[in-house]
Formats: structure tokens, sequence, C-alpha cells
């Protein structure tokens, strides 16, 4: 599959195909890890951090500990 490098604001960029996209699960904003090996490009995504959504689930647990213990009886 051949791409163009492309002119975008200040910055050149490749524009990757919708079907490319849906094969590996990707849409716009997601990110991307890219790295050069042996002359090639890898592109590979980028696992999320969800430690700030842990924190906030155990504020949550924390703030309501009684009325959860309740609702698991």
């Amino acid at each position: 599959m051949n791409v163009t490098i492309r002119k975008i604001g200040n910055s050149e960029g490749v524009i990757i195909p919708k079907e490319v996209l849906d094969r590996f699960g990707l849409k716009a904003g997601d990110s991307l890890e890219l790295h050069a090996e042996d002359g090639l490009f890898y592109m590979q995504p980028v696992e999320d951090d969800i430690s700030e959504e842990l924190d906030a689930a155990r504020l949550f647990m924390d703030k309501y500990k009684v009325a959860l213990k309740k609702l698991a009886e």
C-alpha cells in the first residue's frame, strides 16, 4: 500500500487509509508510537494509561464504602 507524505499546517503527515484504521481498531485522536529500525518505519498503538481512571475509582469507592457494602449484601 502506497501513501504520500502531505503538508499539514507547518508539518508533514501521512494519511492512514480507513481500512487500515478499521483493521486495527484505531480512530482520530488515538496515539501511535513511531520507531525506525533497519531502514523501515514501524507504528504501533500506544497503550492507554488508565492510572487516572483507577485513582478516580478508588476515591469513589472510599467515599461510598458504606453504601457499596450495603449494596453487596
